[in-house]
């Protein structure tokens, strides 16, 4: 974890950890150090070690052989402890190594040479050491080469111990710099409670699908940007530390007792945007989990395992953006995609090319019409009239997206305050992502909005679109239970799925089902599709919910009167306002 820089101790035993553990690939460049060291100076042999507290610890040697002891028969100890170089021209002559089992014994070394491999911080990292098996002299000159060369090594060291414990896009520490982090607590014999808060922040089916269009560096921005926004909303405090775990995935490890929860982090980082280039943004849709635990009794990786399997409850499963195309799918994804979100971004700016279409709600029973639904379309200069389903869900997830919804709002409000108290004035109704009420203060500035314009809350109604993982979402379930509570009327289309749907009426009953229309059209005609509905009509009466039967079926058909008080409704063409406000008047007369 980060610590405080005059912190001595944590730089100590961090530093060291550039040679405490094996590394063949590192090792296999000191060895080449040493081989030229001794080309440098004439020297026979060399090695590098690191020492601790109880333990020396050989990571490389050239033409001598030597094994791991114990720090009291260390040769470098007193280049530790005097913090400089050694020299013994003749160890057998220096009291201080005469009766050392390395100079009576094999490999019988009778000159040495110990330079502290040391840091910026000044901490020693470890020693690079001369041995021959003769009595030699060492000049100064050759002990300024050796310390110049000691220098490089360290420079090395440091340069491969951050390329292996950052990660290079955000330049954040990388999971493994986690695990040795936690290691390094179980070496302190740290006992105290811990936490790792895992933090979901972006859709990553989204961002690639981004990529693959507008290229690698878009998501590289996108990432640079959310490890920004981390370290500016989150701010570590001394002791607490951000690591990337996985592309589009962080933690924060902290203690316990720290203000620092799944719930705080949550909040933290609510209605945010990334920037991934080329003026588009990504809203962060974040998810988090945590986990208490002491370090020393778990392993790392399990500490990690048992995070992530906690966030994975929270989030559930992942589900890849697609749009539905006629019959087909189409991957979202075409570099054509991404061209009309950049002129919809520049016809949002320009407030151009957008208009809205009102599709008229009849009812069979009385034929007369009681509401509208807006539906968005767009006259883009190349491609022609454009409907919703060919642009909207690719801003789904962006700024774009949020911008998108706040036209539509209040373009839809500007009609229903200039018809205000008219008699073809008509409830609205609205079709909001789930992503939009993740916002706390969607609801609160929506019913600003409605009172700014002197409307009643009842004249707009909410349909909810894309609501997949809803339940699973505590800040879009509290975005609902905001709206309800604001008075608005909320919608949701094809209830009729499964358990999983029965979980969402359980979860946030809305005010409004509608059926689907497959099923709807075939009421009259198929006996079986009247049964179904007799029973999803009994069951959401039992939750007193309004039933609305959508049909494409021509007008002149009726319902029966022993239809359990449902209301079926028929969808004719959507209309401007200019077709639209003088049919209204036909159909709405006085």
């Amino acid at each position: 974890m980060a610590q405080e820089p005059g912190d001595k101790e944590y730089h100590r035993t961090r530093t060291t950890q550039s040679l405490r553990f094996s590394d063949r690939g590192r090792d296999e460049v000191l060895k080449k150090f040493l081989r030229l060291a001794c080309q440098l100076v004439g020297i026979n042999g060399s090695y590098i070690a690191v020492l601790n507290d109880d333990k020396h610890s050989v990571r490389a040697n050239y033409n001598i052989e030597l094994s791991d002891t114990t720090r009291e028969q260390a040769l470098c100890r007193h280049v530790v402890e005097s913090d400089a170089t050694v020299i013994a021209p003749d160890t057998r002559l220096d009291p201080r190594y005469a009766h050392h089992p390395l100079i009576v014994h094999a490999p019988y070394i009778r000159f040495y040479v110990g330079t502290p491999l040391k840091n910026a911080h000044g901490q020693i990292l470890g020693t690079l050491c001369l041995t021959d098996t003769v009595p030699r002299t060492f000049s100064h000159q050759q002990k300024q080469i050796i310390e110049s060369l000691a220098g490089l090594v360290v420079a090395f060291l440091e340069a491969w111990h951050s390329a292996a414990f950052i990660e290079p896009v955000t330049g954040m520490a990388n999971r493994e710099r986690l695990f040795r982090d936690i290691l390094h607590l179980a070496t302190l014999n740290d006992t105290a409670l811990r936490r790792l808060v895992l933090i979901d922040c972006i859709d990553m089916s989204r961002a690639y699908d981004l990529s693959r269009s507008l290229g690698m560096a878009s998501l590289e921005s996108l990432l640079k940007d959310v490890a920004t926004l981390l370290r500016l909303r989150l701010r570590p405090a001394s002791g607490e530390s951000i690591y990337t775990i996985a592309t589009g995935r962080f933690a924060i490890l902290t203690r316990a007792e720290s203000h620092v929860s799944a719930k705080w982090v949550e909040e933290r980082l609510n209605g945010i945007h990334a920037d991934m280039g080329d003026g588009l943004t990504m809203a962060l849709a974040t998810c988090t989990a945590q986990i208490d635990f002491i370090a020393g009794q778990t392993f790392p990786q399990d500490v990690l395992r048992r995070a992530v399997n906690a966030l994975e409850r929270v989030s559930g499963p992942s589900v890849r953006l697609c749009d539905a195309v006629g019959d087909g799918i189409k991957d979202a994804s075409s570099p054509a995609d991404f061209t009309l979100m950049r002129d919809l971004a520049d016809a949002l700016r320009r407030n151009q090319g957008l208009y809205l279409v009102f599709q008229p709600n009849v009812c069979l029973l009385s034929g007369k019409p009681v509401g509208l639904e807006a539906q968005i379309r767009w006259h883009h200069p190349q491609r022609g009239e454009l409907a919703a389903d060919n642009f909207t869900s690719l801003a789904v997830g962006t700024e774009l997206g949020t911008t998108l919804t706040t036209w539509l709002i209040d373009s839809t409000i500007a009609r229903l305050k200039r018809l205000r108290n008219h008699p073809i004035q008509l409830p609205v109704t609205i079709s909001i992502h789930e992503r939009d009420v993740t916002d706390r203060a969607f609801a609160e500035k929506l019913a600003e909005k409605m009172l700014k314009a002197t409307l009643p809350v009842s004249m707009l109604v909410i349909k909810i679109v894309q609501k997949e993982h809803i339940i699973d979402s505590p800040s879009a379930m509290l975005g609902l239970e905001m709206l309800r509570r604001m008075g608005f009327t909320m919608t949701w289309e094809y209830i009729a799925k499964g358990y999983r749907k029965i979980r969402y009426l359980r979860g946030t009953p809305p005010d409004v089902i509608k059926l689907d229309k497959t099923l709807a059209n075939e009421i009259h005609a198929n006996i079986t599709s009247r049964l179904i509905a007799h029973s999803i009509f009994t069951t959401l009466k039992e939750l007193n919910l309004l039933v609305l039967a959508y049909s494409d079926r021509p007008a002149s058909v009726v319902t029966s009167d022993n239809s359990e008080a449902t209301y079926e409704y028929f969808n004719i063409k959507p209309m401007t306002e200019t077709e639209l406000d003088p049919w209204l008047k036909w159909k709405l007369p006085g």
